[in-house]
């Protein structure tokens, strides 16, 4: 008697879970050989079964899985609307994009105009501004929470600025007290990068949700893994339209993959120079590119969900266990410490060499490399010493001392939950172990 699919799909997916515990088991960690890293995909058996489950729709763009996890993701980040895409960094490029759209009037981003940010941090948050002809105005970062210095930013606010972009570093929210009022007072636009913060909060509310457009990753490093993805987060539908409007292609429908005629008038609009009629599914507002995600990594991230909560704990617990563990040594390292007002969900734990330690950032990185356990530069340092940004559009706004001081004495460690007690506790003891000798 011939079987259905429904009854092969059920048993395909119970095979594919007995596989994955069979394939990745939990492994022994041996200090000084085992690899600490400072990031990584943490999953189980029920990820591997929901991307399974995926493949066998063969619905290879966006599908059910994306609809499912929108809905699941905006609710758990107290936001209106999410957008996916294939990276974090494609959603830096959307949120700035959506901005210069002319649909916007005198509100829209020109080239010529200034977005406020920091010297140090991740390329992809400044790098959309330079790409649409905008001038980064950067400003110093504070010590210890590596977030910008909440008084430069009203200093930094010329004629021509329209917004703040940045992001909260390493999962430490920047002062968003300041931002949103200058925001406010000024009517700037405000991006929050929140690629490294799912599930932090700054007074009781989730971070992503104070700015007019915010930006998440699920690269492997980040709080939940789809491989690779992202999202673009907002408070208002006009705003989400502009977001998918660049993100497929610069078009002006909004229709879903396998959909037609949304808006009721397909055959029934008449933009630009186009003759009356022209199908709104190939009418073209802006320029735009594709940057959609396909179901399948839509659906890890449907999985990664119901642990969301427990990710953020553990990250939790990893830092306070390296503060604690490493409290003693604060004569020589600058430990972080988290932004007044907020309650982080760390990416990382960063470690500055205080000046006149008798040793350097370069040499305890290098003791902890040989020890296996994981370290990584905060990012690209002082954005204006790399090669890549000599001689782009810009403008400074005091002096960027403590970039380069982070640029020559600061690096991380990890605090995801892949992390055991097992390892924190043998970064702190080798850690301890460099200094003391």
């Amino acid at each position: 008697m011939s079987r259905d699919a429904k009854e092969i799909r059920a048993e395909i997916l119970e095979l594919v879970r007995e596989f994955a515990e069979a394939e990745f088991p939990a492994r022994h960690f041996t200090p000084g050989v085992s690899a600490v890293p400072v990031s990584g995909r943490v999953f189980d058996a029920e990820d591997v079964a929901t991307l399974v489950d995926s493949s066998l729709d063969f619905w290879l763009t966006t599908g059910r899985f994306a609809a499912e996890f929108e809905t699941k993701f905006t609710r758990y980040m107290g936001v209106r609307h999410a957008v996916l895409c294939n990276s974090g960094s494609s959603a830096n490029l959307l949120a700035i994009a959506a901005l210069t759209s002319k649909k916007l009037g005198n509100r829209r981003l020109a080239p010529g105009d200034e977005v406020l940010t920091v010297a140090t941090g991740f390329p992809t948050t400044v790098n959309p501004m330079i790409q649409h002809g905008l001038v980064p105005v950067f400003v110093d970062v504070e010590l210890g929470t590596y977030n910008a210095i909440a008084e430069r930013l009203e200093d930094a606010i010329g004629p021509r600025t329209k917004a703040i972009m940045m992001a909260h570093t390493l999962g430490n929210p920047f002062n968003l007290d300041v931002a949103t009022e200058l925001a406010e007072r000024h009517n700037l636009w405000l991006i929050e990068d929140n690629c490294d913060a799912v599930g932090s909060t700054y007074r009781g509310k989730r971070t992503a949700g104070f700015g007019d457009l915010a930006t998440v990753s699920f690269y492997p490093a980040h709080h939940l893994t789809m491989g690779e993805g992202g999202a673009v987060l907002m408070p208002k539908k006009t705003t989400r339209k502009l977001v998918e409007s660049f993100r497929d292609w610069g078009r002006d429908c909004w229709c879903e993959p396998g959909e037609a005629n949304t808006c009721g008038r397909r055959f029934d609009w008449q933009l630009g120079q186009l003759p009356y009629g022209y199908d709104h599914k190939y009418i073209y507002s802006h320029i735009g590119y594709n940057l959609k995600l396909t179901d399948m990594q839509a659906a890890v991230g449907v999985a990664q969900m119901d642990k969301l909560d427990g990710f953020v704990e553990r990250r939790k617990l990893n830092w306070h266990r390296l503060h604690d563990g490493l409290a003693d040594l604060q004569d020589v390292l600058l430990l972080p410490r988290a932004t007044e007002h907020s309650d982080p969900s760390w990416f990382g734990f960063c470690i500055s060499v205080q000046p006149g330690a008798p040793f350097s950032r370069h040499a305890l990185v290098q003791h902890l490399e040989s020890q296996q356990i994981g370290t990584r530069e905060l990012f690209a340092g002082n954005l204006l010493r790399q090669p890549a940004y000599q001689d782009v559009p810009k403008r400074v706004v005091g002096d960027l001392t403590n970039a380069d001081f982070v640029m020559e004495n600061t690096f991380w460690i990890g605090v995801y939950p892949g992390l055991t007690d097992e390892m924190i506790d043998f970064i702190v003891e080798t850690i301890h172990g460099f200094v003391h000798r």
